[in-house]
């Protein structure tokens, strides 16, 4: 069995609770998620199982997408709904206000990463640091706002929508979305709604899948190359097949579709997907060299 299985997390587990749940129900040992979401979040997991894990490097970088609610008047420390209120502010902004801050940050911004957060510093998790009251000083990180849309305002409520690059944190979003409305606000809901191709609306949940049989489960599981469907593709003429697949570079035609050197492509050869190759240059000649052998 190897592919993707699109999991819909509820809240109150881990994604390491669901991989736990996972091996033990379909008695698989390679298992792996393609980034964590946070216990308190719902929404679109996506599970690699079997040979899948050892491309799930290949899936970080897509983007992600939520439906999230920001609660406006009040900051608290893990700035979501689960942390201890520091911060408390009783101006009122407008609906105008709201849409024209929201628009400020789409784009590339620089964040802050929360100190409930599992980044590492020095070998320990500013989570660990957190939980015993230490706060250290965060380099700011770039990350991407592809896209932002407020779907509904009501009270201190904002219900909206964006996409994101790998590192965003939507409730250092909602943190900062407040305070630059001259309030405070927090993250008090969050679902993610797509993992690059994979969208909630083709999930599964773990219930449904624990009344599954194998077979059954068999045809909601996502091929190897259509897990990979954001990276593009290179067809490789038969002759190759084995000087490929024994890791030999091949000289390819360079065309205007492949973009650059060092680019993973998903590479095809005698009919069928064989795993990851990555653009190199030797001297003058662009040449494909297999990263990942998957077959």
């Amino acid at each position: 069995m190897d592919g993707i299985i699109n999991i819909f997390k509820p809240k109150g587990l881990t994604s390491h609770d669901v991989i736990k749940e996972l091996r033990k129900h379909l008695a698989i040992k390679k298992i792996g998620h393609t980034g964590t979401l946070d216990p308190g979040a719902t929404g679109v997991l996506p599970i690699c199982i079997g040979k899948v894990t050892r491309i799930s490097e290949y899936l970080l970088n897509v983007g992600k997408e939520y439906v999230a609610e920001l609660t406006l008047g009040m900051a608290t420390d893990t700035q979501d709904i689960d942390g201890k209120v520091i911060s408390y502010s009783d101006k009122n902004v407008t609906v105008e206000e709201i849409y024209r801050v929201f628009e400020d940050f789409k784009g590339e911004i620089e964040q802050v990463p929360p100190m409930y957060s599992a980044i590492k510093v020095k070998g320990k998790k500013l989570y660990e640091l957190a939980r015993k009251g230490e706060v250290i000083d965060r380099k700011p990180r770039k990350v991407n706002i592809y896209d932002l849309q407020i779907n509904n305002i009501y009270g201190n409520k904002v219900i909206f929508y964006v996409k994101c690059s790998r590192g965003t944190y939507i409730r250092t979003l909602c943190d900062d979305i407040g305070r630059r409305l001259g309030t405070y606000g927090y993250m008090s809901y969050l679902t993610r709604t797509g993992v690059g191709e994979f969208k909630i609306c083709d999930s599964l949940s773990l219930d449904y899948i624990k009344n599954m049989g194998k077979e059954e489960l068999e045809s909601f599981i996502w091929p190897l190359d259509e897990s990979l469907s954001h990276l593009k593709s290179l067809k490789v003429d038969d002759k190759y097949y084995k000087q490929l697949i024994n890791g030999a570079s091949i000289p390819i035609h360079y065309s205007h579709h492949l973009e650059k050197i060092g680019e993973p492509l998903r590479i095809y050869c005698k009919g069928k997907f064989i795993g990851i190759g990555l653009l190199t240059q030797i001297n003058h000649t662009v040449n494909i060299k297999m990263d990942k052998v998957l077959i």
